[in-house]
């Protein structure tokens, strides 16, 4: 049985969002809430985020570790062509996001897609892609701290990693405990700092291309269309390209999170998801074309160095090597900060409607805390999980998640479509973000998804992540089924 909206604040409103129903257990059409008997946390969640902060969130949060890190690997794999599957894969997430900010806008919550996909398919849609979206977030706070740890003990030799990576996850436990004000201060320094230095590297590097930066001579098109050609790895090597772009764009979602927190939510989501396209048309595509224009997709220094940290070096720029880990150590904290907060959220938002753990229900000072301890513990023992069992259990969490994103933004796209409708008819005003082309678009956008799916059974690295996504989703989705029929009785 398809859910119904439940109310919530006005276009015009701001104050804190709510996961949960009314107290009269009304909805939209005036029918009955069949969630109204659920259990309701303990206290609320704050509204402590500033525009700016929310601002600083939406462009930052794009610029992400995997983009600096895991790009080397898809440029060796497609070569030049790696700015198409970029550029592909970031007209899906426009989409996908434009969608996400439409229902947001409409009911802000910090459940985000979960409380989308509740409402619109059924609890059990809502407890899968809720706790799917958990797990992915607090594997990447483990794989954030290692990454980070790694970085600081090249800086400290003879300093043990585990060090590290208690003393990163202490900092960010702590500063999730404290106000929400805390995370959005963090979160707006790290994005200061990422985006100036992707605006730095992307200006020297167009002065390079165009030939008039100091001590470089213009490479014009030698190594985008001439060294192998545009597809010199064939559309094999662009495949690959693609599904690797579309990891580097996982976290986006957060910012719709983050919104419900703000003084204004409606506000700060739709003016977040309205600067997604020239967003990652500039952060993503241009960085991609950038590198490709400089220098050429099989230099080893691609994969080795990173690709921007070799542009740095090839550009002359001294100590770029140094400079690059330290924009990636910014990028890797920024995303545990923001992995930590966005799961505890999560995790709140899913006990908030019946769907988790009661002790995680409680809000001190406008803070989840017991979420926010539950999803730091999880991440720090995905951490020692890496140093006892590292090619077993946690390679078989890192394959769980591997493709949750795409199963999420299945939710979301379906969710849109069942949503709209009932918008339309039942809250018109509401709908201050609409999808363009809608349902055309939509269906796209499910094709796209249901695409980059069937491309990760053509490699077998991504093919077995298939199958633990898969596992990980029909599981979920079975408890909550049974869940959902036992609610029912």
């Amino acid at each position: 049985m398809s859910r119904t909206l439940t109310p919530s604040p006005p276009p015009s409103g701001g104050g804190p969002a709510t996961d949960t129903p009314p107290a009269d257990g009304t909805v939209l059409d005036g029918r009955p809430a069949d969630d109204a008997s659920r259990p309701s946390p303990s206290g609320s969640l704050s509204n402590g985020l500033k525009q700016r902060h929310l601002s600083m969130i939406a462009l930052g949060g794009v610029i992400g570790a995997g983009l600096f890190v895991g790009s080397g690997a898809g440029i060796a794999a497609a070569g030049p062509s790696i700015v198409l599957a970029y550029a592909v894969s970031g007209l899906l997430v426009m989409f996908v996001m434009r969608m996400l900010g439409e229902m947001s806008a409409a009911n802000p919550a910090s459940g985000s897609f979960s409380v989308h996909a509740d409402r619109a398919i059924g609890p059990w849609a809502g407890f899968t892609a809720g706790w799917m979206f958990w797990t992915l977030l607090v594997v990447g706070v483990a794989i954030e701290a290692i990454g980070a740890a790694h970085i600081l003990q090249g800086w400290f030799p003879g300093t043990p990693s585990w060090m590290w990576v208690l003393i990163l996850m202490a900092l960010f436990c702590g500063s999730n405990l404290g106000s929400v004000a805390h995370f959005g201060e963090f979160e707006f320094w790290f994005a200061a700092l990422k985006i100036g230095a992707i605006a730095l590297f992307l200006g020297l590097g167009v002065l390079a291309i165009l030939g008039v930066l100091p001590g470089s001579d213009s490479p014009g098109t030698a190594h985008l269309l001439h060294d192998g050609g545009f597809l010199p790895t064939g559309t094999n090597g662009l495949l690959i390209g693609l599904l690797a772009s579309v990891a580097a764009y996982g976290g986006l979602e957060t910012v719709t999170i983050a919104a419900a927190e703000s003084e204004n939510p409606v506000r700060g989501v739709a003016k977040a998801v309205r600067t997604t396209m020239w967003r990652i048309g500039v952060v993503y595509v241009g960085s991609m074309l950038v590198i490709v224009t400089l220098l050429p997709w099989h230099d080893k220094s691609v994969t080795e160095q990173g690709p921007y940290a070799a542009v740095l070096e090839r550009l002359g720029v001294p100590g770029g090597g140094q400079i690059m880990n330290v924009v990636v150590l910014v990028a890797l904290l920024s995303a545990m900060n923001a992995n930590i907060y966005g799961s505890s959220r999560m995790a709140y938002s899913l006990v908030a409607r019946g769907q988790g753990p009661r002790f995680l229900a409680k809000v001190s000072g406008g803070i989840p805390r017991r979420a926010v301890l539950a999803s730091s513990g999880f991440g720090f023992f995905a951490v020692l999980l890496s140093f006892w069992w590292p090619t077993t259990v946690f390679a078989w969490l890192l394959n769980m998640v591997g493709g949750v994103v795409l199963v999420v933004w299945g939710f979301i796209a379906v969710s849109q479509l069942l949503l709209r409708r009932r918008l339309e008819r039942e809250a018109p005003g509401r709908l201050v973000v609409r999808m363009w082309g809608f349902p055309y678009l939509t269906w796209v956008t499910l094709a796209g998804v249901a695409g980059v799916l069937v491309l990760m059974t053509l490699d077998a690295d991504t093919r077995v992540q298939l199958y633990f996504t898969g596992g990980l989703a029909l599981t979920l989705a079975l408890v909550g089924r049974l869940r959902q029929r036992a609610g029912r009785r």
